[in-house]
């Protein structure tokens, strides 16, 4: 004979789980909050992605868009069970920069700091290397 209080019990379970459920795939729907800072020498695009490691991380640069891809891995602790499976596996960021940006790729880093954001810099191009700068002859 089940009891009222597995009843609620196994209720409980089913409610925290489907909300869970939920929450995660809210948050996987939603793209990384990012900032994006420029000095004089580059831009830096600092994304939240708490909880990832390195092989977990995917960055791209495509033109003047920055895109980042982040696929965790939940972690098994020993002598626990998962109860509220809330946060989101994959997650996707995206930034670009601005219009008139003249950047040099190939010297593009990302690095995942421990504190959970991910810093991409991407150093500007020198103006007369720039294929998009306009310079005019003068007669």
């Amino acid at each position: 004979m089940t009891s009222i209080r597995d009843v609620g019990k196994t209720i409980s379970n089913a409610v925290l789980e489907n909300v869970g459920r939920a929450m995660g795939q809210a948050q996987e729907r939603t793209p990384l909050p990012v900032d994006l800072l420029e000095s004089d020498d580059a831009y830096l695009a600092v994304f939240d992605a708490p909880g990832a490691t390195s092989s977990d991380v995917q960055v791209r640069l495509s033109g003047r868009t920055i895109d980042v891809r982040v696929d965790r891995f939940r972690e098994v602790y020993e002598h626990f069970e998962m109860v509220l499976p809330g946060r989101g596996l994959s997650l996707d960021g995206t930034v670009t920069l601005p219009d008139d940006a003249a950047i040099e790729a190939e010297g593009a880093t990302a690095t995942l700091h421990d504190n959970g954001t991910l810093r991409v810099e991407v150093p500007k191009a020198d103006e007369a290397e720039s294929p998009d700068s306009d310079t005019e002859d003068e007669a």
